[in-house]
C-alpha cells in the first residue's frame, strides 16, 4: 500500500513540458518543510488514503493519458516508488518524477526527472522547522547522481534577485551539468504575485541566458487543489 494523497488530471504547469495534459499522483510524506510550500497538505499521510499499486495504476489509466507525473511530497523517500514506476511503465506511459533532488534511486524507468533543489530562500521561520529542514534540503551527491544518470531539468524557485547567487553557487558544484536544463520560476501562490515576480525572472533568465520556468497552473487556476 502507498499513501496517495491525490490522483487528478490537470495540465503539467512548469518545466519544459507546461501544457501537457497529464495525470498527476500526489504521494504522502516530505521532510522538508520549505516556507513556500504550496502542498503543505502532502508533508504527511494525514490527509491520504492507502492504496495498492494496482489501484493507482487504474486510476491513473481511467483518464486514457499518456503523462503521468509522480509527484508529492517527496516521492523519491517512498521505498515502493520502484514497484509503482514500474507498474506504470508497462503501460507505455511517459513518466515524470517531481523531487527536491535530496535522495538518489537508481534504475528508476522515469523520462524526466524534474529536479527543485531548495536553497536559501526555502528555510522556513519556525527556528525547529528550520533546523529540520536544512538537515534535508541539499544533497549535493544526490543531485550529481540524478543528473548523470537520468534526462532532467533543473527548476529554481526565485524570490528576489538576490536568489541568483545561491543558484550559482549551487550550479558549482555542479559542473556536469547542462545549462540549457536549467529553468528559473517565479515563487508565487497566486496570480498577481506571479505576474509581479515574472519580470524580475524575465530578467534574471536573460542575464544568464537559463530558461524562465512559467507557472502556468497558477495562473489558470491560482492556489486550487487537485486542479
Amino acid at each position: 500500500m502507498i499513501s496517495i494523497i491525490e490522483i487528478f488530471y490537470s495540465l503539467q504547469g512548469e518545466g519544459f513540458l507546461a501544457g501537457r495534459p497529464s495525470v498527476f499522483v500526489r504521494i504522502a510524506g516530505c521532510p522538508l518543510r520549505c516556507r513556500y510550500c504550496d502542498t503543505p497538505y502532502a508533508w504527511s499521510d494525514k490527509n491520504a488514503i492507502d492504496l495498492t499499486i494496482d489501484q493507482i495504476t487504474e486510476s491513473v489509466k481511467k483518464y486514457n493519458c499518456h503523462s503521468v507525473v509522480v509527484t508529492g511530497g517527496e516521492p523519491m523517500i517512498n521505498p515502493q516508488l520502484p514497484e509503482l514506476l514500474n507498474k506504470l511503465k508497462e503501460n507505455a506511459l511517459h513518466i515524470t518524477i517531481e523531487t527536491a533532488g535530496i535522495k538518489f534511486v537508481p534504475n528508476l524507468p522515469c523520462d524526466l526527472m524534474s529536479i527543485s533543489p531548495k536553497l536559501t530562500n526555502s528555510i522556513p521561520e519556525d527556528a525547529a522547522a528550520a533546523k529540520t529542514h536544512n538537515q534535508n534540503c541539499l544533497n549535493i551527491d544526490a543531485l550529481k547522481q540524478l543528473t548523470k544518470i537520468y534526462n532532467y531539468q533543473l527548476k529554481f524557485v526565485v524570490d528576489t534577485p538576490k536568489d541568483l547567487e545561491d543558484i550559482q553557487q549551487l550550479l558549482a558544484k555542479l559542473p556536469a551539468v547542462d545549462k540549457e536544463k536549467v529553468m528559473l520560476m517565479p515563487q508565487a501562490s497566486t496570480r498577481q504575485q506571479y505576474l509581479e515576480k515574472s519580470q524580475i525572472v524575465a530578467d534574471l533568465c536573460k542575464e544568464t541566458h537559463f530558461t524562465f520556468c512559467q507557472r502556468l497552473h497558477i495562473l489558470l487556476y491560482g492556489n486550487q487543489k487537485g486542479v
